[in-house]
């Protein structure tokens, strides 16, 4: 039976209980508030429109909406990428004043674009080890895997990242 706003119970339980998750994991994607909120936004507004049973996120309603926060926030940041790439240059200059970054917020920046560029299993592992501080094993039991294919991804990702990283900032010099 639907509440005050027409919300069933179960879906009021299910946002109190994932929003934090969901919310953090979109963060730690996007690096921005704004779009990490409109991820948590999309992801619930979806399971709302949803028609026919709900019983597809059982029985790991977190390890679902985790990998729908992943994947939705990496099409956040693609999207963005996109925006920026086919934006011409001159018409930015003379429409936003010229701000400079710190370096802090250079590096983030980068390092959100390095994560972007993975595939999405493994910017969901990466965000679950060093953003929610999850061990292997967690990561594992959450995404259905083993320990050992959870530490080898882990291992390449981080490679990965390094190069990307490297690469991105190589291009200063």
């Amino acid at each position: 039976m639907p509440d005050d706003e027409g919300l069933p119970p179960e879906f009021d339980a299910l946002f109190q209980e994932h929003y934090q998750l969901v919310y953090c994991t979109a963060y730690g994607v996007t690096g921005r508030v704004e779009d990490a909120e409109d991820v948590v936004q999309t992801i619930f507004l979806k399971l709302l429109q949803r028609d026919g049973p709900r019983d597809f996120m059982s029985p790991n309603p977190r390890g679902y909406l985790y990998r729908a926060a992943v994947n939705q926030a990496l099409t956040v940041v693609q999207a963005r990428q996109r925006r920026e790439r086919t934006q011409v240059s001159e018409d930015l200059a003379e429409s936003v004043p010229a701000r400079a970054s710190t370096h802090a917020e250079d590096l983030h920046r980068r390092l959100y674009e390095a994560i972007a560029q993975l595939n999405r299993k493994a910017a969901s592992i990466l965000i679950l080890r060093y953003l929610h501080n999850y061990s292997d094993r967690d990561i594992a039991k959450l995404l259905g895997t083993s320990r050992g294919t959870i530490a080898v991804t882990l291992y390449r990702s981080r490679a990965r990242l390094k190069k990307l990283m490297g690469d991105a900032l190589g291009e200063e010099s």
